[in-house]
This record gives C-alpha cells, structure tokens and sequence, in this order.
C-alpha cells in the first residue's frame, strides 16, 4: 500500500508568487487578466490604506478613535483578495480587516465610528453585503460556512469570504467551519492572512505544520499558500478560488505570508518585545507598496504625482470622514440598555429606570 509522508504533503503547498520583491514578473504563465486602469486602481487603494493606516494611528494616540488594529503591511493580502471579488459577494471580517469593508461600500465614517464602538457604526447600508467585523477570534469562520450554504441552497451566484489571522487558525471554530463548508460543498473562500504573530506569540509556536495551507487536507478542501506582499499573487488566487466556488469545486483555504509593520493593536501592544529589528528590516524589504510600484513604473503606469494625488486625497476623506463621525450623537447608557434586547428582562427594565431617571436630571 502507497502511502504519503507528511513531508511529501507539505511539498504540495509551495508559496505562489507572481511579482519578485523587486517587482520583477517571476511567474508569467500565472499573470492576471487586468488592464491598466485596473492594475493602477490596486496600487491607488494600496496607497490610500497606507495613509488611512498612518492617520489612524494618530487620531487613536489623540483619543479620538478607540479600538484599532493597524493595517501596515498586510495592504496586498486585504486588497488583493477583496479586488477578485463581485460586489454581491458577501464579507465575514476579523477586526483588522476594514479595508475591505470600505472598498465594498462602507461608508468611512461609520468605519470610525465602529472602532469608537458607537452603535451606528454598525448600522451598515441596506444591500451591503457584510457583517460587522468579528472581535472572537475564528468565530466568522463557522457563521462563513453558514452564509455560503446559504448562497448554495438559494442558488445565487456569488460566494462568502473570510478572514482571519494565523491565530484564528489555532481556534477550534476555524476547522469547525472549514470541515463544515467543505461536507456540504459551499462556495466559501476562507483566508488566513499570516502575518507571524497572533498577538505576540510566533507562528512556529502555534502549529507544528509546516503551512496554514496544508490544514485543508484535513477538510477535503483546497489549500494554497500566496505571496501575501505580491498583490497579483493573491488577487489571482482569490480569483481562482471564486470561480472553484462558483463553478461546484468546493471551498478554498488560502493562507497569505505577510507582516503587520505595527503592533497588534492600539491597546498597548509593544511589538520590540517579541520582534527583534533584524527580522523588521528584512520584510520592509518586501513592502508590498514599493514591490507594485516598482512594477507599475517600470511599465510606465504610476509616477509621484498620482501618489500624491492619492495622498492629498486620502487625507481630506479621512478628515471629512472624521468631522462626519464626530457629529453622530453620543452614546448613553439607555440607549446601550434598549439596544441590547428586543424586549428588555426585568433587570434591564430596572437599570433603564434607574439610567434614565439620571440622564433626564
């Protein structure tokens, strides 16, 4: 009887690229069908991520944001894979991933409003096919294989994606939804964006498998390790596993190499105690912004002044997004309360006595 060694499993899941960190074409049979407006649109969102990322870690030191993941770094992995996408495919986010969000139809100032943790930030717009960005860690994965049947069985054309990080494929929830979306054949693309550390902690101390990619094997699913840093690796895998989907092949799991070049979160992470300035040097090296620009020039196809354009125009969404946040109503604790049930229990019912009689004082 033949049978495979795990060694020869694992071979299975080489990295796919497509563009060098020198943004030179390594893999030309694998290059995308995209014109040249589409291929600047990628680099003009990777741009504007960029500079969202960086005005948002300064509105979050002002105390004028609350809760924020930084996205640094992990640009081609978020808009690489969303860019593949239809606009009637639904989104399962991690709370890192708002990116993606936005460039499905969020409005930018809810997006600030979600990390202020207002309840109008989310409140998304009807026909937006998301859900609101999952703080437990791997829990979308699950409710992914839900939404995807969902599609299945109501014979839409479209598919669920998902996201997380290498620590959301630690959780139980992960392989619960993978397995699951696999039995039943749904048209869900989950994606695993590996960006070394679940918080702190290294990958190498989270799994003895060699890749994320491999942990399909287990669920009958499609498995496939990408580049994260090269954008049109991951749009073209992306790609690929939509219309697996769509087409009855069943799902696909693809696990992004990237790097998150902030910390964790906002909330007091310090990365210099568990990364050492050696290892952030080397994957500066392969930052996917200068990667595709290098690639976009020397085709002729960006220049410094569309960067800046793209910089200038960032900056005053952002700003306008910010003003248009700050203008919502502020919370109150009645106003949590009444949100919270449809028809409140007696305890509630108690507190929201005592809260409004103080609120109306």
């Amino acid at each position: 009887m033949s049978t495979k060694t795990l060694e020869q499993v694992e071979e299975q899941f080489e990295t796919f690229q497509i563009l060098n960190e020198e943004g030179e074409i390594v893999n030309e049979s694998a290059m995308p069908d995209l014109s040249d407006e589409q291929l600047q649109e990628l680099m003009r969102r990777m741009v504007y991520t960029r500079i969202w990322d960086q005005r948002a870690i300064a509105l979050n030191r002002q105390g004028r944001l609350g809760f924020y993941a930084p996205m640094a770094g992990q640009e081609a992995s978020m808009l690489g894979s969303h860019f593949a996408l239809d606009k009637e495919d639904w989104i399962l986010p991690g709370y890192r991933d708002i990116p993606q969000l936005f460039f499905h139809g969020l409005p930018l100032y809810q997006a600030f409003l979600w990390s202020r943790g207002h309840v109008a930030g989310s409140e998304f717009p009807e026909g937006l096919n998301v859900a609101v960005p999952q703080i437990i860690i791997g829990a979308q994965i699950v409710q992914t294989a839900g939404v995807a049947l969902g599609l299945k069985r109501k014979k839409k054309d479209n598919i669920c994606i998902t996201y997380t990080g290498d620590g959301g494929a630690s959780q139980g929830d992960f392989y619960e939804g993978m397995n699951f979306a696999g039995a039943y054949n749904a048209p869900a693309v989950f994606v695993v964006q590996n960006n070394r550390f679940a918080i702190s902690v290294p990958v190498e101390k989270q799994s003895a498998a060699k890749t994320i990619a491999q942990k399909a094997v287990a669920a009958g699913i499609e498995g496939v390790q990408v580049d994260g840093m090269d954008v049109l690796a991951v749009y073209a895998a992306t790609l690929d596993a939509r219309k697996r989907a769509l087409a009855g092949e069943g799902p696909t799991l693809i696990e992004t190499l990237t790097y998150r070049y902030g910390a964790h979160t906002m909330a007091g992470d310090d990365p210099t105690r568990y990364r050492t300035s050696d290892e952030e040097d080397e994957w500066a090296k392969k930052d996917p912004l200068i990667r595709f620009r290098k690639f976009l020039e020397s085709k002729k196809l960006w220049s410094e002044e569309q960067e800046n354009e793209v910089t200038e125009k960032a900056k005053e969404e952002i700003k306008e997004a910010i003003k248009k946040a700050d203008q919502e109503p502020k919370m109150t604790v009645t106003g949590m309360l009444n949100n919270m049930f449809e028809e409140a229990p007696v305890n509630i019912r108690e507190q929201l006595e005592e809260f409004t009689a103080k609120e109306s004082k």
